[in-house]
Order: structure tokens, then C-alpha cells, then sequence
């Protein structure tokens, strides 16, 4: 690959990016018809990779292309916001309960105590690069130590579904984040998969309840109906379900 290609495939990524965080959010909604020249002219770059970008999504089901119309965004229920944020913590939780049981453990809690305490110093002063990184950081630091490099690609797949953008600017969100990492810190330290488990879901669960509420505040299940509503606690039950 050359360095033109390789620039044009990371700036593709870039765009898909974009775009998938605001399908997500409600930015766009579904049945609205996604403008090539004014994504372009918005992100300050060519069509081309905002084309590809589209087929990315197209295969990810987020879009759909019509003959001679271009490309449309794809209905997005309830029900695929709970099986997203339900894969990421069943992926998530395995990976820190198999951290929990490496035998240089206690090396990689000293590097998570100083990555929460950096987040703890970000969500205070409201610097929402620096919470990103330190949690980027953070579940960094778990996948090394879960040494299942496998699994981590799979999440890092799946972790593309999380709009962050949402979150990071969120003290409240930010707050309980750093809480939940220092509970979630000392249940690795006693090894205690239950705990861990439990606790990871439960931060899944309150994210996907945060975008779940956004998606209403922008009305964008109004057409669609109540049928489309899931119980909550069904929903945090098929979560639970299934321990690493």
C-alpha cells in the first residue's frame, strides 16, 4: 500500500467515524438521505472518502444505497442499541476477568491507578480530549493484561458502536466513570470474576441508558412507536446473564 492510499484509507475511517457517531446519536435519522457533496464540503475533504466511508456503513447495516439516490440511513431500533452495548460488556468482562488472573497483575493495577487518577484530574477540569485518552488508556492497560489479543480485536471492533462524544463532556457520566474503575481496580486485585463482571455491566448498561434517553429527547423513535420498546429489566437481565 502506499503512503497516498494509506492516508486516504485512515481518512475514509475517519469519515465512516463521523458518520457512525451520528447515526448513533440521532444526528441523522433514519430515511434521511446522506448527501455526499455536503459531508464533503463539511469535513473539508474530497467525495471519495466519504463514498467509501457510506459502503463501509452499508455493510455494517447502518446505511442502505438506492439505485440513482444515493445512500439512506437504515432503521436503527431499540432492540440493536441493547444487543451493542450487550456484546461490548460480554466482550469487555471476559477480558478483565482473564486480566485478573495474570500472574504480573499487580504491575499493570499500579499503571490503572494512575491512568484513573489523570481521568479523575480530567473530569474535574472539564477536558474532554484527556478523558477520552485516559480511557482509551485504560481499557488499554486491561487488554495487555488479559493477554487475549483475539478477544481485544473483537472489542475494538465493537467499540467503534460507542458514540464517546456523548459521554466525555458529561461530568455525571465522567464521575461515576472514575468510581467505577477504581471499584472495578480493587475486584482485580482479589480476583474476584463476579465483581468484575457485575461491574463492567453495569457501566455498559448506564451508557446505552444515556444514549437510549438521547435518542428520545431527538424524538427518534416517535414514528416508529412503543413497539419497539424493550423492558428495562429484560434488558439488564439478558445482560447479566451471561458470566465471563
Amino acid at each position: 500500500m502506499t503512503r497516498a492510499s494509506l492516508r486516504r484509507t485512515q481518512l475514509t475511517d475517519e469519515v465512516a467515524g463521523d458518520l457512525r457517531t451520528r447515526i448513533l446519536t440521532g444526528q441523522i435519522r433514519p430515511g434521511e438521505f446522506i448527501r455526499l457533496d455536503d459531508v464533503a464540503s463539511e469535513l473539508g475533504c474530497s467525495v471519495t472518502p466519504v463514498r467509501e466511508a457510506l459502503v463501509t456503513l452499508r455493510g455494517e447495516g447502518l446505511v442502505r444505497s438506492s439505485p440513482h439516490r444515493g445512500f439512506i440511513v437504515d432503521e436503527l431500533k431499540r432492540e440493536d442499541i441493547v444487543d451493542i452495548f450487550w456484546m461490548q460488556s460480554q466482550l469487555s468482562a471476559r477480558l478483565a476477568v482473564h486480566a485478573s488472573r495474570n500472574p504480573d497483575l499487580e504491575d499493570h493495577l499500579v499503571e490503572l491507578n494512575s491512568i484513573v487518577d489523570a481521568l479523575e484530574q480530567a473530569v474535574e477540569s472539564g477536558d474532554s480530549d484527556k478523558v477520552l485518552k485516559c480511557e482509551y488508556e485504560f481499557h488499554r492497560r486491561i487488554h495487555l493484561a488479559s493477554e487475549s489479543k483475539k478477544l481485544a480485536w473483537f472489542l475494538v471492533a465493537a467499540s467503534k458502536y460507542t458514540p464517546y462524544s456523548l459521554y466525555l463532556q458529561d461530568k455525571d457520566w465522567g464521575t461515576q466513570a472514575v468510581e467505577s474503575h477504581r471499584r472495578l481496580i480493587g475486584h482485580l486485585a482479589r480476583g474476584d470474576a463476579e465483581a468484575i463482571t457485575a461491574e463492567i455491566h453495569s457501566r455498559f448498561i448506564d451508557a446505552r441508558e444515556r444514549l437510549v434517553r438521547e435518542l428520545e429527547l431527538r424524538g427518534f423513535w416517535e414514528e416508529s412507536g412503543a413497539e419497539d420498546d424493550v423492558s428495562d429489566d429484560a434488558e439488564a437481565a439478558g445482560i447479566a446473564a451471561s458470566s465471563a
